[in-house]
This record gives C-alpha cells, structure tokens and sequence, in this order.
C-alpha cells in the first residue's frame, strides 16, 4: 500500500523476509516507488512486514525504516545517570545497570554515554542485540512516546542512595556532569527521595535477585514508583565478575563499526595483526606510583585472582622494555606483519619501529581523537595485549571474551590461563 501525506511517501505491508531490492526515486510533492522482489504473490500473512519512509525536503531523499511506536509497560522503567569517569568507567556501569534491571524485572532506559555532552546509546551500540539480554528502550524513544504521558512535568521523582536519615540532600542535578546529563533531555525533578537498598545484582543469581527485587518491590512498587530515576548507576565499579558474559549483548552501531573495518583495510589489508593498548600519560603514571600491594585497583580484578596475587607496577605502568618484548613475543607467536597501537599519550612508536625492523612489521595507529574506533580495531584483532588495571582495556578483553578470541596483559604470559582465552559464549558477527 503506498500513502502520501506531508511530501512524505508511505509504503506498507509489504514482506521482508523475501524482498531482495528496493528502487526508489522521489520528487517535491510526489514520489513513486517500485519494489523489485522474489517473493510469491501468495506471500503468507504470517511474513513479517516493515514500513519505509521517504523523506523529502529542501531536494533531498532520505529513506529509512518507519518505527513503530513503543508501548508503556507496565513493569515499570529504570533511568539511570552514567555520569562516571569515562567511557571504560561508564560501559562496566552499564553492564551492571542491566543486571539490576532484570533483577528488578523493569524496562532499562537505554541513557547516553557522557563526554563533554550526551551521546545516545545507539550512536555506539545497537539496541536491538540487548534484547536478547533483557527489555530496553532508548532514551530518546521513552522520552518522546511514554514520558508525557506516563512521566509527565510536574510527577517526576529522583532516587538517591544516600543515607535515609542524614543531612545530606537528594540532588540529582546537581555539578557536572548530573546537570547537563538531564538537562539534555530537559527533565527536572519535582520531587526526590532516598533509599537505602541492594543494587548490586549479579547475573544468574536468582535467589540473590529475588531478595533484591522484593526490597525495592517493597519500597518502591510499581504501581505508585512506575518510573526509577536514579542518580547514578546501581552498579559497582570494578564490575562483578559474573556479569562480564553480559558484554556479548553489545553490538557495535554500523557506522562505528564499518569506519573501523575501513581503516583495518588499509592498515591491515586482511593480515593478521595484533593491537596494544598502552596507558602512558602523566595522570595515568601518577596513578599506578603506589600500586603495589593492592588487591583491588580500579579494574585490574580482570587478570588476578584476589586472594591469590596483589596488583603491581608492571601491571598498571610497565617499562618501555617490558612492553617492547611482550609485543615482540605475541608478534611472532601468531605470525603477525602489523602491529596496531592505542594509546592515550606515548605511543612508543619509533622504538616498535626500530625493535621490530628486522621481523618486518608495520606499526600503525590512529589520532587519539578516535577512541571509539581505537576500541573495534583492538576488539577484532588477532592478539590483544590490554592494560589490566584500565576500565578501557576491560571493555575490549570482555568484547574479545565473548568472542572467543585470544588477549592477554601486560606483565601477564601469553597463555596464562586467567587472561587468555575468554571462558565465554563464543559469538560470530552475522
């Protein structure tokens, strides 16, 4: 069926499954379309059906997938502020948010990365595969199609965890990032609260879960609490362990993903290689001086054992030396030609170069302005070396993990057990 409104074109209910081509040309006030398809003209209703749109305006054509609009559920929403540290900080926040979620059986309102602004969700990572995982929507679709309704100006609740009887007063605006994180979607609180509740959901526990869920069904039902904004996320930082398998949820957006595949070519040309991420600025040194002797240090329960092994100096800031041999020795196990560098300050680069002049490998990296792209190159490689102690490197061993594909650590063996081999679900790119 083909409907015009608007200089907008319609085309509906058509199936899917079996149309392999689409030819569309549209004009100012009147479009035509004609689908080219092998389906049979009995198509069964039981097919499934999309809508495309064609949008024109100013003598542009934009064609894309008309959405359908999401419905309230009625098991309630969880808003959350990823508003710690950076990109590796947030992404393991975001990991337990989503087992807390489906603890508590409520809708996860997918919130945007925070940089020096909001980046949606889907501007990285595709909503869909998580799903899979667990009920999602994006910020931006709850925002627009269920909050004026159903969390409208005027009935909007904060939740803080914070002492219930203390002086302290429940602000979820207040500094940067709080502030701008909702203001960007315009949203103030009429009214907030705070709690003194479990937030730490682990992944498959369900007698754990079950004692969570009835605390806050408790404290908060649903049908009087249908909308939880909290503060920040009800996730710990380092991430459970047990909630690592979740990363196999996270699917990378394709614009993301094929710029990447893009520079992987031209660096790469189908060899094989392997990526390193070094963390070498002056902040990062400070912070890894007084290392030794800890047990837990940011991320670094990733490669040791707790109650085994301390954290030390050669896991958080290793010697120009100790990471040329290392990359040297992952180089020749696998027979790579190339060596990928990430790095947020000193790439080592000119010392790769004339350490590796006689295996004939090429060094390469990217601007440090690309982080994410930084991100998919080490996650397809053929070998990764990450930094133990960064949430950064955490983020690509968990991608590799899922993937089953082979990392290790710095001042870590190439094939030590805790590190190399991720022990997850295996998972192909279709």
């Amino acid at each position: 069926m083909l409907t015009t409104f608007n200089n907008m074109v319609k085309i509906e209910q058509f199936p899917t499954k079996k149309t392999s081509v689409y030819f569309c040309c549209a004009f100012f006030l009147f479009s035509a379309c004609t689908v080219v398809s092998n389906a049979n003209d009995s198509a069964s209703d039981d097919d499934a059906t999309e809508a495309v749109i064609i949008h024109e305006a100013e003598g542009r054509v934009k064609v894309g997938l008309a959405k359908e609009k999401p419905t309230w559920d009625p098991r309630g929403y969880i808003l959350f502020c990823p508003c710690m540290g950076r990109f590796g900080n947030q992404a393991e926040h975001y990991v337990g948010t989503l087992a807390f979620a489906k603890a508590l059986d409520r809708t996860l309102v997918l919130a945007p990365f925070r940089t020096y602004q909001n980046v949606g969700f889907e501007d990285y990572f595709l909503v869909e595969p998580l799903k899979q995982y667990h009920r999602v929507i994006s910020m931006g679709d709850f925002m627009e199609y269920l909050a004026p309704q159903h969390w409208p100006v005027g009935e909007r609740r904060g939740y803080c965890y914070m002492q219930v009887n203390s002086e302290s007063v429940c602000d979820l605006k207040a500094g940067n990032p709080f502030g701008p994180f909702w203001d960007g979607f315009h949203i103030d609180f009429d009214e907030t609260l705070k709690f003194e509740l479990p937030i730490y959901a682990q992944d498959g526990n369900l007698p754990q879960n079950r004692q969570i869920k009835a605390a806050w069904d408790e404290r908060f039902p649903v049908d009087e609490h249908p909308v939880l904004a909290l503060r920040g996320a009800p996730a710990p930082f380092p991430m459970l362990e047990v909630n690592r398998q979740i990363q196999q949820y996270f699917h990378w957006a394709p614009g993301i993903f094929a710029e990447a595949k893009g520079y992987m070519g031209q660096m790469f040309k189908g060899d094989k290689y392997v990526a390193i991420h070094l963390r070498t600025g002056i902040d990062w040194e400070r912070a890894c001086r007084d290392v030794a002797g800890i047990r837990r240090y940011m991320a670094s329960p990733q490669c040791h054992e707790l109650d085994k092994e301390a954290t030390n100096r050669e896991m958080c800031y290793p010697s120009v030396k100790h990471v040329l041999e290392h990359t040297r020795n992952a180089l020749q196990k696998i027979g790579a030609k190339h060596l990928f560098i990430a790095t947020d300050k000193h790439s080592y680069e000119e010392e790769f170069k004339k350490d590796l002049k006689s295996l004939k490998v090429s060094v390469h990296r990217l601007s440090s302005d690309l982080p994410m792209i930084d991100l998919v190159i080490m996650g397809e490689a053929d070998f990764f070396i990450g930094n133990c102690v960064s949430s950064f490197s955490s983020f690509v061993k968990r991608y590799r993990d899922a993937r089953n594909k082979p990392s290790t650590f710095w001042n870590r063996a190439l094939d030590d057990p805790m590190t190399s081999i991720g022990e997850y679900v295996a998972y192909k790119r279709t």
